[in-house]
């Protein structure tokens, strides 16, 4: 028996597939790696956020392998779930065929709130206090995706 039929099959979708989408996939597969088969990708691509990789490492979290993608290249896969993590990508999910649902579960976007930072701990803070409502959120799963 195949170990990975079990995993819900998980894709964390935002704009530009570059911060929230890639550390929701990261604490996905860190924290529920043995019940979540995580993925990310976006309605565009922006690239991995250089702020998001580190203060990822900082929670011991390494997501520097990770790419951005394009929900597109993800065709093929049959997602239990889809969850949104931002209002934009919510308002544009494409439609996933069969008995995919989509959740939506919004988070700020940590490049916005950084553009009134006057330092660079300021800027690492506002990705810090997302990645960490990112992971309460991954925390609570799947349960809180079958409520």
């Amino acid at each position: 028996m195949n170990v990975n039929t079990n995993k819900l099959k998980v894709l964390f979708l935002c704009t530009g597939n570059s911060c929230r989408s890639q550390m929701a996939e990261g604490w996905a597969r860190v924290l529920k790696g043995d019940c979540i088969e995580a993925y990310s990708a976006g309605i565009e691509t922006h690239g991995l956020n250089p702020y998001a990789v580190k203060v990822m490492a900082e929670a011991g979290v390494d997501i520097s392998g990770q790419r951005s993608k394009h929900v597109d290249e993800l065709n093929g896969i049959d997602f239990d779930v889809v969850v949104t993590v931002c209002g934009h990508a919510y308002e544009h999910c494409p439609i996933f065929p069969g008995r995919t649902r989509v959740v939506h579960v919004g988070f700020d976007d940590p490049p916005r709130l950084a553009q009134q930072a006057s330092t660079e701990e300021e800027k690492l803070d506002c990705y810090r206090r997302v990645r960490d409502e990112i992971k309460r959120f991954i925390e609570t799963l799947p349960k809180a995706l079958s409520e």
